[in-house]
């Protein structure tokens, strides 16, 4: 049995995006791939790590299964974000997935280092990323065990 069939709630994906039109696109892109998520959507990295660590006005936050990172942005950019997380035991067993402007390789570099998992670069061919976000869902919400799953198995 496919880890989707077993999971009993939708994953959840924490999408770190500033621009509208971007977010938009990601949001149908997962929409166009059917995969079962709850989507988050924040404006910058000083939100993200509020949600992330559940505190006003995201107390009731669950806990993303993959978060979407772009890496300029107001305030609190995405390499601050990967740092924080990085440092915190707590915040690291999430799936990151940059998804940025940005193709310059010292980027590309840095953010692998601070642990993320994958690095897509934008303007993404809604085609492709409709086929990359359809993948994406496969992989990681159907083959992989997400740590509750993981705890679920060891209950039974």
């Amino acid at each position: 049995m496919s880890s989707a069939r077993a999971r009993s709630r939708p994953a959840v994906v924490l999408l770190v995006e500033d621009n509208p039109d971007h977010a938009f696109l990601t949001e149908e892109a997962f929409r166009a791939a059917r995969v079962r998520l709850e989507i988050h959507n924040v404006t910058d990295g000083a939100q993200a790590l509020r949600f992330l660590r559940r505190l006003p006005p995201y107390e009731a936050a669950p806990h993303p299964d993959l978060i979407l990172l772009d890496i300029h942005m107001p305030r609190v950019d995405g390499y601050e974000v990967m740092e924080e997380i990085s440092r915190d035991q707590d915040l690291q067993s999430s799936v990151i997935v940059v998804l940025t402007t940005s193709s310059d390789i010292l980027d590309v570099d840095r953010m692998y280092a601070l642990g993320c998992t994958s690095y897509i670069t934008k303007p993404v061919k809604f085609s492709e990323f409709d086929e990359v976000v359809r993948r994406l869902g496969e992989y990681w919400f159907e083959l992989v065990l997400l740590p509750e799953q993981v705890s679920a198995l060891r209950d039974r």
